[in-house]
């Protein structure tokens, strides 16, 4: 999906909150596109997606608050700017689930470079989540792999057989009673394949119906949204936000996870920043929009961790790169009020 698009239809479902929208989408454009611009089984076949995720509309969202902070600043009120950190739109929709009740355990979008043009990053999105029904559990992934057509599909539970669903080709595993469930490379209309995988226990027949039935009411492009606990505004010309993921509430995580991936967005040597809830430990820094931090270096890794900038939850920022260098995208955070 075209990321200019994207930002251009979520500003324009925000518009009555900002009526500057060129400048705004300008400077969205610039940052997070410069050319044309949070586990499973298929980002590891495509090594590259896996550390990959990306946003653009969030940068609108820290856009304007930077910008509403200048006007407060201009007419000397002494009232805090409402920092403001949009939803971000996914490309795809789920528009059909079986009946149950659905937990989402990751919603994200990813992007790897495009193998004629590197420097031009490929976007999909991702969805894992569980279905409940009494005591049956469905374990349901669905992904877009811009480089991975059906034809190349390779399955973990044995051969794949050719089927048409929806009127696309695809290739699905031949074995959805094998211990990985069911899988299908579905032709993407864009590029690739989209990759649904269903596990369970239920009937291998089960399976197979409730994936070939997901992959046919894919929706693009997508409505449903994502919503980051923070933000970042105006990054340095060097770095540009690559990689964006939501992991909602659970058993095992007891409030969302945010995660941006900053960097190149054409390798792995990445700045992480994302939501903690463990106790840092590490020597005291200097404070960071007035919150408390900790540094942490290991083997040249290093970690600044700002504390309580989520309510009571920590943000870690770290990477291969020198500590000035973490204190510099802090500086940068876009936090609730």
């Amino acid at each position: 999906m075209d990321i200019e698009k994207l930002i251009a239809e979520t500003f324009r479902a925000h518009e009555h909150e900002a009526p500057d929208g060129d400048a705004v989408l300008a400077a969205a454009r610039e940052r997070v596109d410069r050319r044309r611009f949070v586990r499973s089984r298929p980002l590891l076949v495509a090594a590259a997606a896996a550390v990959l995720t990306v946003v653009a509309v969030v940068v609108v969202g820290a856009d304007r608050s930077v910008r509403q902070a200048d006007q407060t600043a201009a007419r000397g009120s002494e009232a805090a700017a409402p920092q403001v950190v949009q939803d971000l739109k996914m490309p795809f929709s789920l528009g059909w689930l079986p009946q149950g009740s659905a937990a989402y355990s990751l919603e994200r979008m990813a992007a790897v470079p495009a193998p004629e043009d590197p420097s031009l990053p490929l976007f999909g999105g991702e969805y894992q989540l569980t279905v409940t029904t009494g005591g049956q559990k469905l374990y349901v992934g669905v992904q877009e792999l811009k480089m991975s057509p059906p034809e190349g599909a390779v399955f973990k539970s044995g051969p794949g057989r050719a089927v048409t669903v929806a009127g696309r080709r695809g290739v699905e595993s031949a074995n959805p009673g094998g211990e990985h469930g069911y899988e299908l490379y579905l032709a993407h209309p864009d590029r690739g394949s989209l990759y649904v995988h269903v596990s369970g226990n239920v009937a291998p027949a089960r399976l197979v119906e409730v994936g070939r039935r997901i992959a046919e009411n894919v929706r693009f492009p997508g409505s449903a949204t994502v919503t980051p606990t923070f933000g970042l505004h105006d990054l340095p010309p060097d770095r540009r936000i690559c990689g964006f993921g939501v992991q909602p509430p659970s058993d095992h995580v007891p409030k969302p996870i945010t995660e941006y991936n900053l960097g190149t967005c054409t390798d792995a040597r990445d700045i992480v920043v994302q939501t903690r809830f463990e106790q840092p430990l590490g020597t005291a820094g200097r404070l960071v929009l007035g919150r408390a931090t900790r540094e942490v270096s290991v083997d040249g890794y290093h970690t600044l961790w700002v504390l309580d900038a989520v309510d009571d939850t920590s943000i870690a920022i770290a990477g291969h790169v020198p500590m000035t260098e973490l204190y510099d995208i802090a500086d940068r955070l876009v936090l609730p009020s």
